[in-house]
């Protein structure tokens, strides 16, 4: 009895120690997370990130994005003059008074009742430009970047609509933040002949040169700009001035 009791304790023994060894070799042979300490990769992690620097490589080929800010897609030419008044008709003060006030509200009220600003009346539109397309091209060189866009267009006629030349004022400006790297109001002249259909055109401003930027960080805008620059026009009163009282002198 006492040798069948050592017996089954060394038969116990081997087997618990055959068992370890054999979850020993399990975890030798594992790629799991017993091992990333000693020198091995785990292949299913994902690859480290990029370095984020930008090559010189990048720079030379980058080229601004040209985008249309807010409410520059679109210029209307008005027709200049108020809406004929109606005759009067005879009667006292108050009575002729009562009429042109009438009249007044109605030159001033659109279809649905609500007012209308009579420099941009919709009816008497003669003229109705839209910016469709923005495009560009850059080169690289003496540390400048050296831009061309171009922006395409239709002209639709308005309900005034007369054939002649449409004069639009169309700016083209690159900024790197809020510092102005470039900025030119042009005034762009299409002729428009056909009532029926409407007019395409393409302007391109050529002339644009900033400095070679160091980050991919130039925005660029393209867009009708209707404010009218007075410095010129000052100036010019100013040397008239000026001329006109050197000759009475």
């Amino acid at each position: 009895m006492a040798f069948y009791s050592v017996n089954r304790r060394l038969v116990a023994g081997l087997a618990l120690t055959g068992f370890m060894l054999a979850a020993a070799g399990c975890q030798s042979s594992d790629n799991g997370i017993l091992n990333l300490g000693f020198g091995k990769k785990d292949p299913t992690a994902p690859p480290p990130p990029q370095d984020p620097k930008i090559l010189a490589s990048q720079l030379r080929a980058y080229c601004p994005r040209v985008t249309l800010r807010d409410g520059t897609a679109y210029f209307n030419t008005y027709a200049k003059g108020a809406t004929a008044k109606p005759k009067k008709k005879k009667g006292g003060a108050a009575a002729d008074a009562e009429a042109e006030a009438a009249a007044a509200a109605a030159a001033q009220t659109g279809p649905n009742g609500q007012p209308v600003d009579p420099a941009h009346d919709p009816s008497k539109i003669i003229y109705q430009a839209a910016i469709t397309d923005v495009t560009r091209d850059c080169t690289h060189a003496n540390g400048q970047l050296s831009m061309k866009i171009a922006v395409a267009g239709k002209v639709v006629p308005g309900p005034m609509f007369a054939p002649g030349t449409v004069t639009m004022p169309i700016r083209i400006a690159v900024q790197h933040g809020d510092e102005v790297l470039y900025s030119q109001l042009q005034p762009y002249q299409v002729q428009v002949t056909d009532p029926s259909a409407a007019t395409q055109f393409v302007f391109v401003d050529s002339n644009i040169v900033v400095p070679e930027p160091t980050a991919k960080d130039y925005q660029a805008y393209a867009g009708y700009d209707e404010s009218k620059p007075a410095a010129a026009a000052d100036k010019s009163k100013g040397k008239k001035k000026r001329k006109h009282a050197a000759a009475t002198n």
